[in-house]
Order: C-alpha cells, then structure tokens, then sequence
C-alpha cells in the first residue's frame, strides 16, 4: 500500500514538473519567435539607390560588387527603367513619357540590409557610402519607420525579458514546492537516517538522485508536448510561429533538460536539507 502511494505521489510530482518544463520552454519558443519576427521586420525594410539617368551596365556591375561585398547588405534587386515605368503605370493609371516623348524615370537599386545593420545610423552610413558614388542620383530610406522601430524593438524586448524572468521564477518555486510535497513523506526515515550516523550527502543522494531522474524524463515528456504544439501550430493552422532551425531546436532542448535537472537538484538539496536539520518534536508539527 506504501509502496502504490510512493508511486502515486512520485508520478503526481512528475506530471506537475513536466508541466512547468513545458511552460520553460514555451517561454523559450515565444522569445525565439518574438526575435526572429524583429529579424523579419528588420531586413524587409529597403533603401532606395536610384542611378542617374546615364548610369550604364559597367557602374551598374560596379555597384552590384560593392553591394555584394558589404556585410550590411542582406539582399539587393535591380529594377530598370522599363520595370519602374510600369510599376509607376500600374499604380499611378498614368504614363508620363506620353507626356514628355521619353521614360523619365530611372534604374535603380532595391536593398534590403542586415538585421544588425537595420538600426538608424547603420543605414544613415550605408546610404552616404552608396551617395558617394558618381552615377547614384539619390538614396531613399524610411529613416524615421527606422528610429520608430529602433525603439520599439528595445521596449519589447524588455518587456517580453521581465516576463520571461517572472514565469521563470514561478516556474522554479512550483518546481520546488511539488519536490518538497514529494519528499514530505519522507522526513521521518530522513530523520532516522540522521539519527543513525549518515552523513548529510549520504542522506540527500537517494533522494537527489531520484528526483533528477524524474526532472531529465520529465524534461523529455515536456519536449515531446511542445513538439507536439509547434507541429500543430505550424503544420496544422499555417503559422510560422518557431523558426525551425537545428540551433534554435538544441537550445530549447538544452534549456529544458538542464532546468529539469538544475532545479530538481536544487530543490532536492533544499527540501532533504531542511528535514536533516529538523529535530523530533518539529517532524510533527509540520
């Protein structure tokens, strides 16, 4: 009967730790989606190098090096003089070289940067270096959608690191709160341990050992939910929610798995800890 109550007790604890472990790495997943959208964002924004009218194919060629060289440049695509004209027809309704007998408009240079070179003054430096070559007319960039997201990219990060930090810190206090329940049962055999001569850590180790036994299975069945709502999420609605990738994918393994064991460590030193250094009379007062 003893026994069947262990186990009941011992898969209880286990549930409720996979529990939090899931919610662990659910923070992670939403942080890792959360910063992958700023990337997103980031490098969608496009810097304009319109070329002067007599720009021919050699600068052209010229300025497509330069581009590809550069660290700050993600992408790049060349829109001609026939394609800005349409582009220019099809949104305005009107063609302006019926009017002045030629194309007035010129080629140009669709950029899209980097993610670390999205911020305001990385881009005020690409475009002067992209204005300092002769055969560039003019370079447009939203400066101030750049200061604006700038901004807002560092209070949500913020906000979304203070949230992380507070579900964290519940997580841990539920994690260690179920292990002491666990090993509540427990004090009067820890305390005859004690009584008989074991020493502190020959006290602790059965129930460490145990207990972080229960945190790496229970990290694995966390793992395994997850994987379960990222598919259903991804495959299922058609979200791009976690960027799938073997690094972000390893990261929330490896946060997972190392807090089930560090917090289950954690908890065990300070439960069993706790009951060593009680005496008698105190077993039943708790």
């Amino acid at each position: 009967m003893r026994k069947h109550r262990f186990r009941n007790s011992y898969l209880t604890a286990a549930v409720s730790v996979s529990l939090v472990l899931c919610m662990i790495g659910l923070e992670c997943v939403l942080l890792l989606s959360a910063g992958a959208l700023v990337t997103r964002m980031r490098e969608n924004m496009t810097i304009t190098a319109v070329l002067t009218q007599d720009a021919d194919s050699v600068q052209c060629a010229h300025l497509e090096q330069i581009l590809k060289n550069s660290s700050s440049c993600s992408s790049f695509t060349f829109v001609s003089k026939e394609e800005a004209l349409n582009e220019h027809i099809t949104s305005l309704g009107e063609d302006p070289s019926l009017f002045v007998g030629y194309n007035p408009l010129s080629a140009s240079y669709e950029i899209h940067p980097t993610d670390l070179y999205s911020n305001p003054d990385s881009l005020a430096v690409l475009a002067g270096h992209l204005q300092e070559q002769p055969y560039v007319a003019e370079v447009i960039y939203p400066r101030d959608l750049a200061d604006l997201m700038n901004s807002n990219v560092h209070e949500f990060s913020l906000i979304l690191l203070v949230v992380a930090l507070a579900l964290l810190l519940v997580s841990m206090v539920l994690i260690v709160n179920t292990i002491r329940l666990q090993i509540y049962s427990k004090r009067f055999l820890i305390n005859t341990m004690t009584l008989v001569g074991a020493t502190s850590w020959m006290t602790r180790r059965p129930f460490v050992l145990r207990n972080m036994l229960m945190g790496l299975l229970s990290g694995i069945a966390a793992l395994a939910i997850l994987s379960g709502m990222v598919y259903y999420v991804e495959f299922k609605l058609g979200l791009l929610l976690f960027p799938l990738t073997w690094q972000n994918i390893a990261f929330v393994s490896a946060v997972v798995l190392c807090s089930g064991l560090l917090i289950t460590l954690v908890a065990s030193l300070i439960a069993t800890g706790r009951y060593i250094r009680m005496d008698n009379n105190s077993l039943y007062e708790i």
